[in-house]
């Protein structure tokens, strides 16, 4: 990073901005979607009132989810750690 970028990106305790830490969540927020996906299609039976309008609904609601559990798996903390540059505890 060059001076004139470290100088003008304000840096937290841990030496993480907080845009890199932002990225670093929305990116487990995105792995956390795709995992409960990939666990929504190995269901192996069909449920009674399957339709697209509640396919639509239910993945909306696993993007809700997903969110919400994001930053509390570790993935984020690893990720702006190794994006901000400071070395593991």
């Amino acid at each position: 990073m060059t001076d004139a970028i470290a100088s003008t990106a304000p840096a937290t305790a841990a030496g993480i901005t907080p845009e890199v830490r932002k990225v670093a969540k929305d990116f487990e927020a995105v792995f956390l979607r795709q995992m409960i996906g990939a666990m929504r299609t190995a269901s192996l039976d069909d449920g009674l009132f399957d339709n697209s309008a509640g396919d639509q609904f239910r993945d909306m609601a696993d993007a809700r989810l997903a969110d919400s559990m994001a930053g509390g798996f570790g993935i984020a903390d690893l990720l702006a750690r190794q994006i901000g540059g400071t070395p593991k505890p």
